[in-house]
């Protein structure tokens, strides 16, 4: 079985470098989950005007208001079927800081639909993201958001791009120094840099069925439409 990634990105996937290639291809038959402990060496937001938008992340662990330097870090993959049908990993992310822990979760599926990987960012998937796939010259993987709709009960609409965070992602493994690497930068049109962050993590590979992943890697509520 292939992994929604190496579905997304086809022969392109053999370009990743192998221990990428190793972590996206998780996929829900496996019963093993990916567990990343490292450090962000800087965990940023942009200038104050950008606070009231990051707060509200809070509310469904979609970034935070923090910031600072050497943040141990953790992130969890899980793969699964959701009760969908759908191939479904989650991007489980913790911050360590010092008074509290912040979170940014997602679920990712792919959208036969929309012809792409749909991240649901959040607690309650109200927010669906396209993310576009490329590999990098150094064999990492980037992820770029582009079009985001919001649903809830019976309204649906797309997000105006105006008011979104848009994401700009890599992943890649640092030989030299034996580690996953990674840099996100979240941006707006109109207010310029909002949020980011970039780091390192070790890998742990851990045996795990679907019934046994934990209940805050899961999302509270399920969204049908992509």
């Amino acid at each position: 079985m292939q992994s929604i990634y190496e579905q997304e990105l086809g022969a392109e996937f053999a370009r990743l470098h192998p221990r990428i290639q190793e972590r996206l291809q998780l996929h829900s038959t496996q019963e093993r989950a990916f567990i990343g402990r490292g450090v962000m060496e800087r965990v940023w937001h942009g200038p104050v005007y950008t606070q009231p938008f990051l707060r509200v992340g809070l509310l469904r662990n979609i970034m935070f208001p923090e910031a600072g330097h050497n943040i141990p870090f953790r992130i969890e993959n899980y793969a699964y079927r959701d009760k969908l049908g759908r191939e479904t990993v989650t991007w489980i992310r913790r911050f360590e800081f010092a008074r509290r822990t912040r979170c940014f979760d997602a679920t990712m599926v792919r959208s036969q639909r929309r012809n792409c990987i749909v991240d649901y960012l959040g607690t309650h998937q109200h927010l669906a993201v396209d993310i576009a796939l490329a590999v990098t010259p150094r064999g990492g993987l980037r992820l770029r958001s582009g079009a985001q709709r919001f649903h809830e009960g019976p309204f649906s609409f797309q997000f105006p791009m105006l008011l979104s965070g848009l994401a700009d992602v890599e992943e890649w493994y640092d030989d030299a120094a034996g580690c996953y690497r990674i840099q996100v930068e979240v941006s707006n049109p109109t207010f310029g840099k909002i949020f980011g962050y970039h780091g390192s993590f070790q890998p742990e590979w851990q045996p795990v069925t679907a019934a046994q992943i934990p209940t805050y890697a899961l999302p509270v509520r399920l969204e049908s439409r992509e």
